[in-house]
């Protein structure tokens, strides 16, 4: 997709626009274990707070109900946010032991919390970190389990239940029953999904009507309509009890959904998006030395190939475990003999070309630009072949596990249009898409060629593109806009692109059934 908006640069802050942005919600269920004890008499009665951030500075979202006298609580009250992909949405989860009936938090003690991105959740599904105090030291040995739930649509199930004859457990009076749902979790062990309100002194319990959406009852794996009647088995009285039948019974109703797998689906199935970095070391970027090379690094640290890189992989490195990535350049002449080369690693190290995270690649580019000659032609070939190596390996999984994305940084006219039309339209068939953020104030004309937005992109034989897998944004679009605007545009089309390979594929998530 070529982002060129007709009236100039968007707006600082401009929300995206039109369907293509990856929306969602995301429900986050949330336990915590051998949390602080700070009550005397019993034991701490936790709730969780979350806070999400706005403009540098911490917002209460919401909270869960009080466990009381736990200290290792599973919280049924559910954290249900939108899910934006292109977007770097940071969360704080804070544990308290109320002490009084106060909203004011600085009311109770606090029991430890834990910050991270939603990405970094969603990435690994579910998650388990220690807590920490105000003082950045472990708050005991507690710790924080989070797990990550896609409500893929607004479909709900409302339950009206009711009980009847159960058993008398109280010693002075009638029982003082309520539900709790369960459904199985991934690690085997039981999740809990709603917990009903009690109701008091009575054996034939009528509970309120409640509604949850289907996929955090039951992760969406309803087949057809069913009506069950559930018997309450008490195995002590059954045991002793020659006549024993029951101790009362629940009638549940049920629907049916079908499946339709999202791009979330495919993250929280596992799939691990593969970040590669290619530079543009030309020398028509000019000299870094220079202030007015686009290679200069200003007082501030920074410069448009360091804030492409930045925009795209403080995203990107959300959805790696391991965070390490390959960061190549072109176009330059290397030492110790000068040749050209269109296809090295910023870090000499042509065995392992991987950086630490955003951070160590940024770190390597800066220790490369003094080694390095400025050079050219602007080949872009070898690059896209080098990740189209790696993602046709990845074309022999049985489900979505890896999928590949390149990002191309460059200033300029393309030298080897015919030979990048025939390696894209190649990478068109595999899990691979490829971004290009043009910096400068060159003529991009070939870069929006390669975007297949009003048509399909075709090799010089003729070849046409199975899909659509090159996204290009001019950076001079944005360069007075917000710096997250720059990421929406050039992410925006990604999951897009994920979602129709996999679906081509008929490839399910790596832990789901297929639909």
């Amino acid at each position: 997709m070529a982002h060129i908006p007709s009236g100039g640069a968007p707006a600082a802050g401009a929300a995206p626009m039109g369907p293509q942005y990856c929306v969602c919600k995301v429900e986050l269920s949330v336990s915590g274990q051998n949390l602080l004890d700070r009550d005397v008499t019993s034991k701490s009665d936790p709730f969780c707070v979350l806070f999400t951030e706005n403009n540098g500075r911490w917002i209460e979202y919401d909270r869960t109900e009080t466990a009381i006298n736990n200290l290792n609580p599973a919280f049924s009250k559910k954290f249900v946010l939108d899910y934006h992909f292109e977007e770097v949405q940071k969360l704080k989860f804070a544990l308290f032991d109320q002490d009084k009936s106060s909203m004011r938090l600085d009311e109770h003690d606090f029991l430890g919390q834990f910050s991270c991105s939603l990405g970094t959740i969603v990435s690994s599904k579910k998650i388990t970190r220690p807590l920490l105090l105000l003082n950045d030291k472990p708050a005991g040995k507690g710790l924080i389990t989070i797990a990550a739930q896609e409500l893929s649509d607004n479909r709900v199930i409302t339950l009206s239940l009711a009980g009847r004859r159960l058993d008398k457990k109280d010693l002075f009076g009638k029982s003082d029953p309520f539900l709790e749902f369960y459904k199985p979790g991934d690690d085997g062990k039981w999740m809990l999904v709603h917990r009903t309100e009690v109701i008091k002194y009575t054996l034939d319990p009528v509970w309120k009507p409640f509604t949850v959406p289907l996929v955090s009852l039951c992760d969406g794996d309803m087949e057809k309509p069913i009506q069950l009647e559930f018997e309450c088995i008490n195995p002590k009285k059954q045991r002793k009890k020659k006549n024993y039948k029951n101790s009362g019974i629940i009638i549940l109703r049920s629907c049916k959904i079908n499946r339709d797998y999202s791009f979330l689906d495919y993250i929280l199935g596992g799939c691990q998006l593969m970040f590669t970095v290619g530079i543009d070391f030309t020398a028509s970027n000019g000299n870094p030395l220079d202030p007015s090379s686009l290679h200069y690094i200003n007082p501030m640290g920074t410069n448009e190939y360091l804030s492409a890189i930045w925009a795209v992989g403080q995203i990107i490195q959300d959805y790696d475990s391991d965070k390490m990535f390959p960061a190549l350049g072109f176009g330059a002449q290397l030492p110790p003999d000068w040749k050209v080369s269109h296809e090295f690693a910023i870090n000499f190290n042509p065995t392992n070309p991987f950086c630490s995270g955003v951070d160590g690649i940024a770190q390597a580019y800066s220790a490369c630009l003094p080694h390095i000659r400025f050079y050219g032609p602007t080949n872009f070939s070898p690059i896209v072949n080098h990740v189209a190596r790696f993602a046709a390996q990845a074309t022999q999984q049985q489900t979505a596990t890896q999928y590949f994305i390149l990002l191309i940084i460059t200033d300029g006219v393309i030298s080897d249009m015919e030979e990048t039309r025939h390696a894209v339209v190649q990478a068109s068939k595999l899990p691979m898409s490829i971004i290009i953020v043009g910096v400068g104030n060159a003529d991009f004309a070939a870069m929006e060629f390669l975007d297949g937005d009003s048509r399909m992109l075709r090799s010089h034989t003729g070849e046409e593109a199975a899909r659509d897998i090159v996204q290009f944004v001019p950076f001079r679009e944005f360069r007075n806009a917000a710096k997250e605007t720059l990421a929406k545009a050039v992410l925006a089309e990604l999951p897009q692109q994920v979602v129709q390979y996999f679906k081509h594929k008929n490839l399910p998530p790596t832990n789901s059934e297929p639909a």
